[in-house]
């Protein structure tokens, strides 16, 4: 039988309006915000214990420490095993996921609706109860130190990481997510304890639920199943200010590798941004997808690379918008100058009416079809909650992405796409390339 809680409850859409999310909210007395999406016409349903923290809010120290905890909760808890843990998950027919962002944490369950007093059982267990003993602190260290060393060797990994580095440096923004070498040898059990306490807590944390659900019981079994979560304080983690991004230009000669990787990249609006919508769409133009303007141009028309795309990356404070392209050293000068030349171009005319359209059509497609599961509606809910406070209809999004102008681009890319702003960073068999700032003209 659920039991009685007292809580505070909001219900954000009504379940009379089928054309509408329906999703509710409950803070549970411990302070712990519980946040669902009932969706009848499925069997599954996913769940996910998110925490508002991750790399960017560790010190240099500890750099690396958020991914060493996701890692190790799942080395076992007061009552069961790491084998335990996957006989029951496997028994229930779960998948259970973890990973760990530059502002998140997150550990999550998908299961049969059938399943869910036992998936809740696993996945609160995992959160609340893990020993962290010296024995696995020493055994996971070696594992993600290999991790480190595997990624290292990675090209298209590695150029991200320094481009990031160089473009926030002194900043946990541009530490890596894994740690270094270093900082993961140096952790002990009191500073994996003391990381652990000080993220794990009700005011930093979400738990965030999609599928066949009825929210009243569903919250009743959360209720339960995280009873022992202390309320601790009412106050999120402290946040570092925002960093002012380094326009950069970092050559890494390596001639191991056949290809070169390139990133040239600029700031962009954090994720919460009113411009956020025009600079989807802008990276959308320019190389969101196999119509873009960088893959035809560069790739299609000229066969100079296989890998060519654009990415926003959005985060709390501040972003970045890159392209990012791998080509033979022959080739290199000229990926550049053809990017640097569709910069320029999008600066200087506006964008064709069907070619807007266009990207408003890949945008909104991508946006809808990406919502289809569970899983992504429980993700989509612990996002929305930690960046904007509230929940959003499709309805208003596409209305948002509609409104976007080809003058709001243009006006857009002026601001972003100035010389001085734009960061480069090659990977590769460079030889005797040489470059300085007035070659970053656009």
């Amino acid at each position: 039988m659920p039991i009685s809680v007292p809580v505070a409850e909001n219900a954000t859409v009504s379940a009379s309006a089928p054309h509408l999310r329906d999703i509710r909210t409950t803070t549970l007395p411990n302070g712990l915000l519980v946040i669902t999406e009932r969706m009848p016409h499925l069997r599954s349903i996913a769940m996910g214990a998110w925490i508002d923290s991750g790399s960017r809010d560790e010190s240099l120290e500890v750099n690396g420490i958020s991914h060493f905890i996701e890692h190790m909760v799942f080395k076992g808890t007061t009552t069961r095993s790491a084998q335990q843990f996957a006989r029951e998950v496997d028994s229930i027919g779960g998948n259970l996921d973890a990973f760990t962002g530059k502002e998140t944490i997150c550990f999550s369950i998908k299961v049969l609706d059938q399943n869910v007093a036992a998936a809740l059982d696993l996945i609160a267990d995992l959160v609340l109860h893990p020993t962290f003993t010296p024995e696995d602190i020493a055994r996971e260290q070696g594992v993600i130190l290999e991790e480190i060393r595997m990624d290292e060797d990675n090209p298209d990994y590695l150029v991200h990481e320094l481009f990031t580095r160089n473009f926030w440096p002194k900043d946990a923004l541009g530490r890596p997510i894994l740690g270094t070498a270093s900082s993961v040898s140096s952790f002990t059990q009191p500073i994996v304890r003391c990381e652990y306490s000080r993220r794990f807590t009700p005011a930093n944390m979400i738990f965030s639920a999609a599928g066949n659900l009825q929210h009243e019981a569903f919250v009743a079994q959360v209720a339960a199943s995280f009873a022992s979560l202390a309320p601790g304080g009412a106050e999120k983690m402290a946040r570092s200010h925002s960093p002012s991004p380094s326009p950069h230009i970092t050559l890494r000669r390596k001639r191991s590798l056949e290809q070169v990787q390139l990133c040239l990249a600029v700031a962009a609006p954090p994720v919460a941004s009113p411009l956020r919508y025009t600079a989807y769409l802008l990276n959308s133009i320019l190389g969101g997808g196999m119509s873009s303007r960088l893959f035809q141009s560069i790739r299609e028309e000229r066969g100079l690379a296989y890998s060519i795309f654009s990415e926003l990356n959005p985060f709390r404070d501040t972003g970045s918008l890159a392209v990012y392209a791998g080509c033979s050293p022959a080739n290199t000068r000229q990926v550049l100058d053809l990017t640097l030349a569709d910069l320029t171009r999008i600066k200087k005319h506006a964008v064709a009416g069907e070619e807007l359209q266009r990207a408003k059509s890949q945008f909104k497609g991508n946006m809808v079809l990406g919502l289809e599961t569970s899983g992504s509606r429980m993700s989509s809910l612990a996002r929305q909650q930690m960046y904007w406070g509230r929940f959003f209809s499709l309805d208003e999004i596409t209305a948002a992405i509609d409104a976007v102008t080809a003058e709001d681009i243009q006006a857009l890319a002026n601001q972003l796409f100035q010389p001085q702003h734009l960061a480069l960073t090659l990977l590769g068999n460079l030889g005797s390339l040489k470059l300085n700032r007035t070659d970053l003209g656009c």
